[in-house]
């Protein structure tokens, strides 16, 4: 489908989604403790999204997807079902939440930690982060969907980590998923150039292995081949004039504030 240029009131739009989509994250942080399922989780953001925000949880049967939030635990890449399993010490969780506010998407997605995490996966968890940040930095006018996927790449690969490439950000408005495809990987100067008025999002699932990857008999849950930990970032943006605006808010750990 051609690429839809938001206009101002449109972007603000999404930013009221994403904002909200934001809270459910901040709102789940105290809850992600050893012994509370992801079952569980996926409850209190319904709970929260439909009763108290007054909105529409966009993964819930969306194409037959069962829960309200997406939850990838440890080697899980992405679109992990919320389940019965139990949180226990040392765990790494993605949770990805997109809320659906008077007809606009905004979607986002955190890290988690139970309890006190290896080194390797706070390491992983950091540099994703830092990966994400660096691609937002390159969005401005000019630029092109290569630039941005270098700077992700680059930044994970520096750190021996590898990057998922069959997953990409994507575009959104009015639909969950619209053009372009936002890839995490690519070469400076390639790719399609970027317009003010553009909104996706940038979410690079980062392995601590390789990075081939496997889909599960559920059809949805998405796992590293080699059973490597796998992290992912996600924030919603907006191309300016000058730059790039983000429109998720930011739900880091207070540990991780101010780490950019």
């Amino acid at each position: 489908m051609p690429i839809e240029l938001k206009t101002a009131e449109e972007i603000e739009a999404i930013r009221t989604a994403s904002q909200l989509a934001t809270e459910v994250l901040n709102l789940l942080r105290p809850l992600v403790v050893a012994g509370v399922t992801t079952e569980e989780l996926n409850a209190v953001a319904h709970r929260h999204i439909t009763e108290v925000q007054g909105g529409v949880p966009a993964t819930l049967g969306y194409h037959g997807f069962p829960k309200s939030i997406c939850t990838s635990l440890n080697h899980q890449v992405c679109h992990g079902i919320p389940g019965a399993r139990k949180l226990v010490n040392g765990d790494m969780l993605n949770i990805d939440v997109t809320v659906i506010k008077e007809g606009w998407f905004g979607d986002t997605s955190a890290m988690y930690c139970v309890g006190t995490p290896s080194i390797r996966a706070r390491r992983l968890i950091e540099v994703t982060y830092e990966a994400m940040m660096r691609g937002i930095e390159a969005v401005r006018p000019g630029a092109t969907l290569g630039d941005i996927g270098h700077a992700i790449q680059k930044t994970a690969e520096a750190q021996g980590f590898s990057v998922v490439r069959e997953y990409c950000g994507h575009g959104l408005g009015r639909n969950f998923h619209e053009d372009p495809q936002i890839l995490h990987y690519g070469k400076p100067g390639e790719g399609l150039r970027l317009e003010p008025g553009m909104v996706f999002t940038i979410e690079p699932m980062i392995n601590a292995g390789k990075r081939e990857i496997k889909l599960l008999n559920d059809g949805w849950t998405v796992v590293t081949k080699d059973h490597s930990l796998s992290a992912q970032w996600e924030h919603t943006v907006a191309v300016t004039e000058t730059g790039v605006d983000i429109l998720s808010g930011d739900a880091r750990p207070a540990a991780m504030r101010g780490v950019d």
